[in-house]
């Protein structure tokens, strides 16, 4: 290479040198550091992924058995069609709708896990209702959700959620932020198992909700990413989503098969939108497409291909609900144990809001500087917002993060 050659490449890359260095994820850092960790007693209950009772990955026997049933019709691996299958896309909304959902006037895309879903609805709200356009979310949320629609040119806001005086759902300032949002804003909700706190509302406060919204006109955008995995029952967990849509709202979903059928390296999911007519559908439909095509073009088929196929078999349908319940079973059985041994660890505390809660999770109370605490003297990895992975909690370490966890909470509140 020519030394003029040479110096225009370099004069011609040199702007890499004023790239700065971003920010860690903060999940994923923590489980960087926890496998770098040479403690033999360490602990992650951090990473939001199910682990089984020997604290190993889980893959569902009946997602097993439809990987198999697809190997045996010889499925293809050809291109998906820009909005997905919609055989797996018409499936998936039926178990998060039910069955009377008119899939006449549904858009739905299938797409990149909830993920995906988040930021496909919310380049649509971006590109129709305006960029700088108010989008509410809890407080607190999914760490994820406001990179998400700020990078999709919406104006994040916050509402009240969860009350840390309470450790409980703070329904009083939830209801009076949502009354003085502008009109038309899009409001956040998450269907069940709140991410991060796994405090829900009941049926009675979610209808209070409904009528909050309804009041200002506001565009309902439910994220589910637990259904069937916060109480063992995919039709109860369902109930707020169902609620919203019998009140009228035409509510926008986003949808994960990630924790519910343990497809988390498989990117699965579904976005949908209810319309008033079909030819809203079609229209909604042309602008997904249009959204989608240039940014990753078609999704991938072979978790959609094992959620269908699992959905479509009675057989296989039946197992999977079996077994997403004996996950939850797991999942809570690990919170009442973390709370008795917490009591025999000589806890005095009040730690019924962590029975209280439901899902994944349990938001504990903890400040960031006893989380620092535990991971330098303990080597227990976890979030430093005081939120507890249950599902990497097991027989053989609850009463060493029990005590641990005593230890950093003696003499010190656990209420903000």
């Amino acid at each position: 290479m020519s030394t003029s050659t040479a110096t225009s490449a370099s004069s011609g890359m040199s702007f890499l040198s004023e790239v700065p260095v971003g920010p860690p994820d903060a999940i994923l850092g923590i489980a960087q550091a926890f496998r770098e960790c040479t403690d033999p007693n360490k602990v992650n209950i951090c990473v939001g992924a199910y682990r089984d009772e020997n604290g190993s990955p889980w893959v569902l026997p009946s997602v097993r058995a439809a990987e198999r049933k697809m190997i045996e019709t010889d499925v293809k691996k050809e291109y998906a069609p820009i909005d997905g299958d919609q055989e797996f896309v018409k499936l998936a909304l039926q178990f998060a709708y039910g069955a009377d959902l008119d899939y006449a006037t549904t858009a739905a895309v299938q797409t990149l896990s909830g993920t995906g879903a988040c930021r496909i609805g919310g380049e649509f709200f971006g590109r129709f209702l305006g960029k700088g356009h108010k989008i509410y979310l809890p407080n607190p949320t999914w760490g994820n959700h406001v990179n998400i629609f700020k990078d999709c040119g919406l104006d994040v806001q916050r509402y009240r959620y969860y009350s840390s005086e309470t450790n409980g759902l703070d329904l009083a300032g939830m209801l009076e932020d949502l009354k003085n949002a502008p009109e038309g804003s899009v409001i956040l909700l998450h269907a069940c198992a709140h991410n991060p706190t796994g405090c829900d509302p009941t049926l009675e406060q979610w209808k209070e909700i409904s009528d909050a919204v309804k009041a200002i006109n506001g565009v309902v955008f439910f994220d589910s990413a637990y259904q069937g995995f916060a109480s063992g029952d995919a039709e109860l967990d369902a109930a707020a989503l169902r609620l919203f849509v019998s009140e009228g709202h035409k509510v926008t979903l986003a949808q994960s098969f990630a924790k519910n059928f343990g497809l988390y390296g498989e990117r699965c999911g579904t976005l949908s939108i209810l319309t008033n007519s079909a030819e809203e559908k079609a229209a909604v439909m042309s602008q997904l497409k249009l959204i989608i095509r240039p940014m990753y073009s078609s999704p991938p088929i072979h978790g959609s291909g094992i959620v269908k196929t699992a959905l479509s078999d009675d057989a296989l349908r039946a197992q999977y609900y079996a077994e997403c319940a004996q996950m939850a079973k797991r999942i809570g059985s690990m919170r009442t144990l973390l709370v008795q041994k917490l009591k025999e660890a000589g806890s005095e505390h009040d730690w019924s809001h962590v029975t209280d809660q439901i899902g994944m999770f349990a938001f504990t109370g903890m400040s960031k500087e006893m989380v620092q605490q535990l991971t330098a003297e303990y080597s227990i990895f976890m979030t430093l917002d005081g939120r507890i992975s249950l599902a990497g909690l097991n027989d053989g370490n609850v009463e060493y993060v029990a005590k641990a966890v005593h230890s950093v909470t003696e003499g010190k509140s656990i209420c903000g």
